[in-house]
């Protein structure tokens, strides 16, 4: 695919057979996003597991130290008290069959989707729908649950849901290009210590295999996940990168 002036002028300041220490990867991040929005910062994980096992795959919840930086859609199929209490606790749509329908109709404008557990023989005949989005209601990741006041809060608060996809490659949003470096760097390190601790145990070899991080329009830049964050070079490192 052909890339504009733009892209190939910031692919130019990434070395791309060098492995970067985080602090250094964040700085050149926010320096090579150029475009006239607010970026996305992602994280792409390639994972030594075969997904293939279901005992290998990863999937699961955390909250991000400083968020996403951005508002987070919320639709609940619940009825009754339970929509009651999601509207209260912040739930940009909420409904029953009505939503499904709606949903059905090609309307997928939102970010998470929670359901109660009654509702989910109406949700689950939207699985070809939202299962590719990765918005399907789960009771792994506490998006099927009596609790939806929680569930609501929670997500709205910036819990993200992580999973590895069919090349064992954990994608997730880290933040806004905007963001301090440290607040990138937290977050960041939020991913990895979540990655390692629900290491499968039936992982075999090298477990993480590499990390790059990109912003929305900008390249992709490996980072040593050897290395840890260190606070101290991160003023280090956005002087260096703007020189």
């Amino acid at each position: 695919m052909a890339h504009g002036k733009r892209f190939r002028m910031q692919h130019q300041k990434v070395q791309r057979d060098r492995l970067y220490p985080p602090a250094e990867a964040v700085a050149l991040i926010k320096e090579t996003a150029s475009a006239k929005f607010d970026e996305t910062v992602e994280l792409h994980v390639l994972l030594g597991v075969n997904v293939r096992h279901a005992d290998e795959q990863l999937r699961g919840t955390l909250a991000l130290p400083h968020g996403l930086g951005k508002d987070v859609t919320v639709a609940v199929f619940a009825q009754g008290a339970k929509a009651r209490d999601a509207e209260a606790a912040g739930a940009d749509f909420v409904g029953a069959q009505d939503l499904a329908e709606k949903i059905q109709g090609g309307w997928t404008d939102f970010d998470v989707a929670i359901a109660t557990p009654d509702m989910m023989p109406v949700v689950g005949q939207l699985g070809r729908i939202l299962g590719p989005q990765g918005k399907m209601p789960n009771p792994k990741v506490g998006t099927v649950t009596e609790d939806v006041e929680k569930a609501v809060q929670d997500s709205k608060s910036g819990k993200v849901e992580y999973r590895t996809d069919r090349q064992a490659i954990v994608h997730m949003a880290i933040g806004k290009a905007s963001f301090e470096d440290d607040k990138l760097l937290d977050n960041y390190q939020a991913v990895m210590d979540e990655i390692v601790r629900a290491k499968p145990s039936g992982a075999k070899g090298k477990y993480i295999r590499s990390a790059t991080l990109a912003t929305t329009m900008g390249p992709g830049i490996r980072v040593d996940t050897g290395k840890a964050v260190d606070r101290e070079l991160v003023g280090a490192a956005a002087s260096d990168s703007a020189e």
